[in-house]
């Protein structure tokens, strides 16, 4: 039996919807959406006990975390994010261990690694951890631990880094640009062409979990992982506006005029996402797994906005 926490996440969500022939239990604050599974109702952090959750689990894929707050009002960030991703994580690992679990799958993030590459140089799973932000310091540190308890205790650890994760409901700065270009207006991204993002569908994602549950060679590794498929920004909208039906018409704006506004209103990390490049290299994920992503970027767009023109009709 697989134990999943983070079920109502968008990840989680789409694991369960996937896969409904897996026998699988789950941990959280509440079961809002009434899913037909065995369910416990605990929060991850440093203190909950997990006894009757990890009964007969062998394997735990934890997806649930404490991601960006918009507008945090937490008076120490670092200390909210480090109790549910890194002590609530550890938690859940060592009871885990102490109840008989084999695997202990963490899906953390690439922020680990850091926020940006130069182009043409991917980040590497082995590369030294770099996290610039609080998430992505509590993933890190998670990481790490989680690895040291492997050695101390034989509990088989997956980490799993994911780039920016796309898919039918996705949300965030994936879905305003939807909405921006399903619109067919002229938009200001003809000028950035040169930078290079790494991302995945959710779907790719779901099956290298599924992939990492029982493979032999899985245990005690880190594996980045994206569409093996890397867009500019321009190119990027491009293929949405296919997606979408929509004309593409991107406006020539200059890349200083980005920089400019971001320096002006404060939010030059926006600015650097946008124009900037984060790319990663997928090839440890693939020799070790023999893992080929099942989807290509183009159908994983296309049934992103075939979600989204749903949900929008609606």
């Amino acid at each position: 039996m697989i134990l999943v926490t983070g079920y109502n996440g968008f990840l989680g969500s789409y694991f369960l919807k996937e896969n409904p022939q897996l026998e699988v239990r789950l941990v959280g604050r509440n079961n809002i959406n009434n899913l037909k599974y065995d369910f416990c109702e605990a929060c991850i952090d440093s203190r909950t006990s997990y006894i009757d959750a990890l009964k007969d689990i062998k394997t735990v894929v934890h997806c649930a975390a404490r991601v960006h707050v918009m507008n945090d009002v937490s008076e120490d960030p670092l200390s909210s994010y480090r109790e549910v991703n890194t002590a609530g994580t550890m938690n859940l690992a060592r009871q885990a261990f102490e109840a008989g679990v084999k695997r202990f799958i963490f899906i953390s993030s690439i922020k680990v690694n850091g926020e940006s590459t130069a182009v043409g140089q991917a980040f590497c799973s082995n590369d030294a951890r770099n996290p610039e932000d609080f998430y992505g310091q509590s993933k890190s540190e998670a990481e790490e631990q989680l690895l040291e308890l492997a050695k101390r205790t034989g509990l088989e650890v997956v980490i799993i880094r994911p780039t920016l994760v796309y898919g039918p409901g996705v949300k965030a700065n994936f879905a305003l640009l939807l909405k921006l270009t399903s619109k067919g207006l002229p938009l200001p991204f003809g000028c950035i062409t040169d930078n290079k993002r790494s991302l995945v569908s959710v779907k790719n994602l779901v099956d290298l979990i599924l992939t990492c549950i029982d493979h032999p060679k899985a245990a005690n590794q880190v594996f980045l992982v994206s569409d093996d498929h890397d867009v500019s920004t321009a190119s990027m909208v491009k293929h949405m506006s296919a997606a979408l039906g929509k004309p593409s018409r991107l406006l020539p704006v200059p890349l200083w005029c980005y920089r400019l506004v971001g320096k002006l209103t404060g939010k030059s990390d926006v600015v650097n996402r946008l124009i900037g490049s984060l790319q990663v290299d997928i090839s440890h994920t693939k020799d070790t797994l023999g893992w080929v992503p099942p989807q290509k970027l183009e159908q994983g767009f296309i049934e992103t906005a075939e979600a989204f023109l749903l949900n929008k009709n609606k």
